[in-house]
């Protein structure tokens, strides 16, 4: 294995069982530090967020491909550059409390989680055509910034943007993303020396996430928000659970 975590499913696991999606789940504007003030208020010391490029390479946390959904921004984020996206609002869309919040960039979050004590699984989330410059410049920016603390987890829907990074830093953990785990998910990951598995917990069941598992993956669940799921999934071995109600699960 090149990551620094044994791939092997006994192993010691450095991460929580609780992920909180996006940093804060629906109680804060979707990866901005109000979400990492969500998490220290409700006990949570692991979050997931999503991490893509600006027009000048800054590594920064969004979502979406484009800005209108949670900034007062209007188009590709792809298309601007970094002193145009810090200069938008990006809390005013969630609540009148929230109006002022900026997006951080990967520095930022990687401040919060080391002040904090909070663990990170970082999302590659390559605007489109720039897959492989997103994985190589995140992966090169996680490894600096988290240097000598527990290393985040990388994952992404993007087969080329996880090479990139496995490439870039093949000492960080990785995990693929899927929605519905696909027939040739063990292929996948071993050529992108995965530990773990990620898919949306609708599409999982007991037999698949014992088959996971006994191949040596540890598996993510997203996105939980039902305490009955959620103890179901751990029963059956689920090795993190990520959710937007961090209010709910604890």
């Amino acid at each position: 294995m090149a990551t620094g975590i044994d791939r092997g499913s006994s192993a010691p696991w450095p991460y929580p069982r609780l992920v909180a999606h996006r940093c804060g789940g629906t109680l804060a504007p979707e990866n901005t530090s109000a979400g990492f003030d969500a998490c220290v208020r409700y006990g949570y010391r692991m979050v997931e967020f999503d991490a893509k490029l600006s027009a000048d390479n800054v590594l920064f946390l969004l979502h979406d491909d484009t800005l209108d959904r949670t900034t007062n921004g209007h188009g590709p984020a792809a298309a601007h550059t970094w002193p145009e996206l810090v200069a938008l609002d990006a809390g005013a869309w969630r609540g009148a409390e929230f109006v002022g919040t900026r997006l951080p960039t990967l520095a930022d979050a990687a401040e919060r989680c080391a002040r904090d004590g909070i663990a990170a699984n970082i999302e590659i989330k390559p605007c489109p055509g720039r897959e492989v410059i997103t994985g190589t410049l995140v992966a090169q920016g996680a490894l600096a910034l988290w240097q000598g603390r527990t290393p985040p987890l990388l994952s992404s829907f993007s087969f080329d943007a996880l090479a990139a990074a496995r490439d870039a830093a093949p000492s960080l953990p990785r995990g693929m993303l899927f929605e519905q785990v696909p027939a040739d998910w063990l292929r996948i990951v071993s050529e992108l020396d995965c530990v773990s598995l990620h898919a949306s917990h609708r599409y999982l069941s007991e037999p698949l996430v014992a088959q996971i598992r006994a191949s040596g993956l540890r598996v993510l669940a997203y996105t939980v928000n039902d305490p009955t799921r959620a103890r179901l999934l751990a029963q059956w071995g689920v090795d993190m659970i990520c959710t937007d109600r961090i209010d709910l699960l604890t």
